[in-house]
């Protein structure tokens, strides 16, 4: 498993073979023996093979291919619609409509994520973490029916490599480990930390292509924008908001003490 994970490589280029329905049972069954908070499993999986429902989410995606391409999309969400039903039928009380309960179900959901991740890799499969699923939630809402208390968190696109991509490069162990304690960075260490990363030919080719400086400035200015942020953001909420959780009732009570 250690050489499965040292070895993980982002594919977004698949053969049109299958994957049969063992394969994917074994690794979604992996898949629910990650952690999860209380052993509530407050997380739901949506499998999504058919043609049709592939190219709605392609549309969700930002029209990346690899969502058409692959022959499974994942979506995991953070859910407590099932959680709740199950509370009532037993004449519990549920009060999992808030902010802590919506954080505690979307990191159930990417543990499992992670954990379907190195079982799909383990098994010859490659993957793609698709972080666009927060972009436009209330879209993948509609298109995969999530009732109440469901809120989509992240996808992954699995199937066999059609491609062999080199792995993408990491920081240091130096730039993201801290021990005992957080210790904050100087401006040296900063730019020991990522001088490898802006050294490297591609992502010099990547400022030459935006007509950018620094490789900070292709993040900050091309890729992941102030303004995209802050749209996406009140989307998200507002989508967070649709399903039931209810994050302004956490603002209300923190103001009021």
């Amino acid at each position: 498993m250690l050489q499965t994970i040292l070895e993980h490589k982002t594919i977004r280029k698949y053969k049109p073979d299958s994957v049969s329905q063992n394969l994917l049972n074994e690794i979604l069954e992996a898949g629910t023996r990650a952690s999860t908070t209380g052993n509530m499993q407050v997380y739901s999986i949506i499998v999504s093979q058919k043609q049709e429902t592939k190219d709605k989410l392609w549309e969700c995606h930002f029209k990346q291919n690899m969502v058409k391409q692959a022959p499974i999309v994942l979506t995991f969400c953070a859910d407590f619609n099932r959680f709740n039903k199950w509370c009532e039928l037993r004449e519990a009380q549920p009060g999992y409509d808030n902010f802590q309960s919506f954080f505690t179900a979307a990191i159930d959901a990417l543990l499992v994520a992670q954990n379907v991740a190195l079982a799909a890799e383990a098994n010859g499969l490659g993957i793609c973490y698709l972080g666009t699923t927060t972009y436009l939630t209330n879209q993948i809402i509609e298109v995969l029916n999530l009732p109440k208390g469901v809120v989509p968190i992240t996808t992954l696109t699995i199937g066999y490599a059609d491609e062999n991509p080199p792995q993408a490069e990491r920081l240091p162990l130096s730039g993201v480990v801290h021990y005992e304690t957080y210790c904050d960075y100087s401006s040296q260490q900063i730019d020991e930390i990522y001088k490898e990363k802006e050294a490297l030919e591609v992502n010099q080719k990547f400022v030459r292509e935006n007509n950018k400086q620094t490789l900070a400035q292709v993040f900050t200015d091309v890729r992941y924008t102030k303004q995209n942020n802050e749209t996406f953001s009140k989307l998200f909420l507002e989508a967070i908001k649709r399903q039931n959780f209810s994050i302004e009732n956490c603002l209300e009570i923190k103001t009021s003490k």
